[in-house]
């Protein structure tokens, strides 16, 4: 590297060895560290864009500590001995022994240094420079008004505002270009330097550090977009999540609390249900419940569950509560409107599966009408102890055409207890799947007073987050 020609300022002092040894060994551990967690992250799946953004950084940091650990490495070694300071001898076996140039990409290879002499005209290039710019030694070094000729044409007037601020005012320089070599590669380089004084305080040449960071841009470059995909993803399903919810709380049931059908009467039914999401996903599923007085005095109770999640499952879950809705009020029955429903999902324009379970109860004679597709059969509870209600037969929604669903019919009495729910209720990680856990709560909705005090122990019992699925309850209560 050349020397300045300014003579006057003092010798920099060696640092301590043993505390470069000290950051040397540091350097290399985290570096080993840093380079276990690229490992790992360097067969991840390609369309996840937070794995991506991981391995872009872990590649950005192993890159830095690269280059650090040759710095500490140069730093231990001292300053290479001048031209004046070698002997003649060594520096011919040197030559004869065709000593090792660092391989292209190494740090030393992508920093190199040189000095314009304003005074006598000459230009001084480190050999790494030549490197750096893919030309050949025999070509001469470039002086500063041939610089600018390799440089973008975007970037020149970025390096003459440098060059001028540096000779005219004596600022530092301290830049970035592109230039575009001989073998028509392009590359970034960073550019540190500093007038240089003579004598007479005037500026006598300028010295300039040249580092290719091609590289190092490339790495920031991955990691800004991986992050900026990273984050439109995180954007998209916060904004889907959003819709979805705002979906879902439209066509599901307004009320809260206990809902007393039919409001006017004997043997009415006292309904509470609830909706619990589960945060093993973070889209909203759909599930669904529904508690509604049809035209004739009767009560339509329903629940059921389509596949997916986010806005494809709610906006098929609305359309089948809406259809769901309509052809009960118009009396059809619950096994007719379970085919009904399958031919509605077979002819959607994006097939999905679904269970659904369909009540119709008459508070005038206590007569519970019911079917099912696919879904969990209704739990009876009565006099402290619950049972599944026999199921008719039907399959899933979507799965087949032409499909007849059975329909059964069963007696309520008055302080019975009937409870509906989706099967993500009881799929937990710690349970199968089955109705034996809501069985368990018999005695406890013996003791509850109303509809709401039952849901509210499923909720105790049910409402924690390891479920895998979203999930529907809905408890009616007989009224005595």
């Amino acid at each position: 590297m050349p020397s300045h020609l300014s003579a006057d300022r003092p010798a920099p002092q060696p640092p301590e060895r043993d505390a470069v040894d000290l950051l040397i060994n540091r350097t290399r551990r985290l570096r080993g560290d840093v380079d276990a967690v690229r490992r790992d992250t360097a067969s991840v799946d390609e369309d996840d864009p937070q794995l991506r953004w991981q391995r872009a950084l872990c590649e950005l940091a192993v890159h830095h500590l690269d280059d650090l650990g040759t710095h500490l490495g140069q730093l231990k070694e001292g300053p290479p001995p001048g031209p004046a300071e070698q002997p003649a001898e060594d520096a011919e076996r040197a030559q004869q022994a065709n000593v090792a140039k660092p391989q292209a990409g190494a740090l030393l290879s992508r920093v190199g240094s040189a000095e314009w002499n304003l005074l006598t005209d000459e230009v001084s290039w480190s050999e790494e420079l030549f490197e750096i710019f893919g030309r050949p030694p025999k070509a001469g070094p470039l002086s500063l008004d041939e610089l600018p000729s390799v440089l973008f044409p975007e970037d020149q007037p970025l390096l003459t505002t440098l060059v001028t601020d540096c000779l005219v005012d004596g600022r530092p320089i301290d830049g970035e270009f592109r230039i575009l070599r001989t073998d028509g590669r392009m590359r970034t380089l960073h550019m540190m330097g500093e007038p240089v004084l003579d004598a007479d305080g005037c500026t006598a040449s300028m010295w300039a550090v040249l580092r290719d960071v091609s590289e190092l841009r490339r790495n920031q470059r991955v990691v800004r977009q991986t992050g900026d995909t990273l984050r439109r993803r995180q954007h998209m399903a916060q904004t889907e999540r959003r819709v979805a919810v705002e979906l879902q709380e439209a066509v599901l049931p307004a009320w809260r609390g206990s809902l007393l059908l039919p409001q006017r009467g004997t043997g009415a039914l006292d309904v509470a249900a609830r909706y619990l999401p589960s945060d093993a996903s973070d889209l909203i599923g759909g599930d669904w419940y529904d508690a509604l007085e049809l035209p004739d005095g009767r009560t339509l109770l329903t629940v059921g569950d389509l596949t997916g999640h986010g806005i494809p499952a709610t906006s098929a879950m609305a359309m089948l509560l809406g259809a769901l809705r309509g052809m009960a009020v118009a009396g059809i029955e619950p096994g007719a409107l379970m085919g009904h429903l399958n031919q509605l999902l077979e002819a959607s324009v994006q097939p999905a599966l679904g269970s659904a379970l369909c009540c119709r109860f008459d508070p005038m004679t206590g007569n519970l009408a019911w079917a099912q597709a696919g879904h969990p059969a209704p739990l009876l509870f009565r006099n402290g102890a619950g049972r599944p209600l026999p199921s008719p037969d039907g399959v899933l929604l979507g799965a087949a055409s032409s499909v007849a669903y059975e329909q059964d019919e069963v007696t309520l009495l008055p302080g019975d207890v009937l409870v509906l729910h989706t099967d993500g209720l009881t799929r937990r990680s710690d349970r199968g799947v089955g109705p034996e856990a809501l069985l368990a709560l018999a005695p406890r909705f013996a003791e509850a007073r109303t509809a709401q005090d039952c849901v509210r122990t499923v909720v105790e019992e049910f409402g924690g987050t390891e479920r895998l699925d979203d999930a529907c309850v809905l408890v009616a209560r007989i009224g005595v």
